[in-house]
């Protein structure tokens, strides 16, 4: 395997690419980005027709793969996108990718 092949599998972080991949999960991360600031479990569910236990179960995710932040004040937990992150990674895995395959 060549370097530039190491590099491309290095960027290839699944439990990133299985968290985006999921429809529901894709709505949230849209509904929160598009907040523009951070927003409760409560705030985030009213884009979707989901349960309150089911939003935070696809939060939860987001978190733990790093699209999302979490920070909690008293009772309430309040979720940010970790976007300059988010963006590194995919900008990471495009760079991988172009030098690993050329056309």
């Amino acid at each position: 395997m060549s370097n530039q092949q190491g590099s491309l599998i290095a960027q290839l972080d699944s439990e990133f690419f299985k968290a985006l991949a999921d429809s529901s999960r894709l709505s949230l991360l849209m509904a929160l980005a598009r907040g523009e600031r951070e927003q409760t479990v409560t705030q985030i569910a009213e884009c979707c027709p989901l349960s309150l236990s089911v939003v935070s179960r696809h939060l939860k995710i987001l978190k733990e793969c790093g699209i999302l932040a979490m920070n909690k004040r008293g009772k309430e937990v309040y979720y940010t996108v970790r976007t300059h992150e988010v963006a590194q990674q995919l900008r990471a895995l495009a760079n991988a990718l172009e030098n690993c395959c050329p056309q």
